[in-house]
């Protein structure tokens, strides 16, 4: 008889232990390496591995959040058609294990970032008081939800520089933030029409939002974001040769809006990077353009 996924972790806690640290949202921290990837040719061996290291520590805080998180939504989580299978709502890990090991990873991450680098470990407890309250109270506020989560991003950028001791243009951050913006804001968009569906919101916050207001968020945003990129590119004191990599920002919105509204996906960002070959693709030509361009042209 064939054996669920369920009780296979129910008889193997290590393994429910591992999904609830959800590696795979690990890619959002990939963030850290873009100080690397705009000073290449400054790179070397320690700073590669201190950007990993970085990239590490917040990957570690990042799962500390996400069983706090989820601990503090068990309940919510179970009426959700997706989310009741996480680990703790669906009952496979301990929720007094999973804090235990989620403190432990907390306070080796904290250390280790003082360790590193001063400025980095402040940067990363910033990183966690910010993802705490979200956690306790900003995810239950409208608009500041969104924020919140953009914020996050902004600091994982600003680490990779502290990391490096490489300065960020005010116009590269002004894009992390407004690139995470959409994402956060289409994330709420596929939230809310699967609670329309549903006829229930496993979230108290899409009771604030509607249709209208989201759509309007995410028109301004788009806009927005594709204007600061493309002023970045003739700004950032870099070879003007950057603008050739606007058309790859371009695709990849207007590709994930598709995939938002016309798919109906978009519930989990970072599930879509690896899913979608068009999405993975033009991330990966956008990487090596830029390696490109910044190695020939400046």
């Amino acid at each position: 008889m064939q054996i669920s996924k369920l009780e296979r972790e129910r008889a193997n806690p290590a393994a429910a232990l591992l999904e609830q640290l959800r590696p795979k949202q690990w890619t959002k921290n990939v963030l850290l390496f873009a100080a690397l990837l705009f000073s290449l040719k400054n790179a070397t061996w320690e700073l590669i591995g201190l950007t990993f290291a970085g990239f590490c520590l917040f990957c570690f805080v990042s799962s500390s959040v996400y069983i706090l998180n989820d601990y503090m939504d068990i309940e919510a989580d179970r009426n959700h058609p997706a989310k009741r299978y996480r680990p703790m709502a669906s009952g496979a890990l301990n929720p007094s294990l999973a804090l235990a090991f989620g403190a432990f990873l907390l306070l080796f991450s904290l250390g280790a970032g003082y360790y590193i680098d001063y400025l980095f470990g402040i940067l990363l407890s910033v990183y966690f008081l910010l993802n705490l309250a979200y956690s306790l109270k900003l995810k239950h506020v409208v608009i500041l939800d969104v924020m919140t989560i953009a914020a996050g991003f902004v600091l994982r950028a600003i680490g990779g520089g502290i990391l490096i001791d490489v300065p960020f243009t005010p116009w590269f951050l002004i894009c992390t933030m407004l690139l995470s913006l959409f994402l956060a804001i289409g994330k709420r968009w596929h939230e809310y029409k699967l609670a329309e569906l549903n006829g229930s919101a496993h979230r108290k916050v899409l009771a604030y939002y509607n249709a209208a207001l989201l759509g309007q968020m995410s028109s301004i945003v788009t806009t927005a974001t594709i204007i600061s990129y493309a002023l970045f590119t003739f700004t950032s004191g870099r070879t003007i040769h950057l603008m050739w990599t606007i058309p790859f920002v371009l695709y990849g919105i207007f590709r994930y809006q598709y995939l938002i509204y016309v798919e109906n996906k978009g519930g989990s960002p970072d599930k879509l990077l690896f899913e979608d070959k068009p999405i993975l693709l033009t991330v990966v030509l956008y990487a090596l353009s830029v390696v490109a361009i910044l190695t020939y042209f400046e």
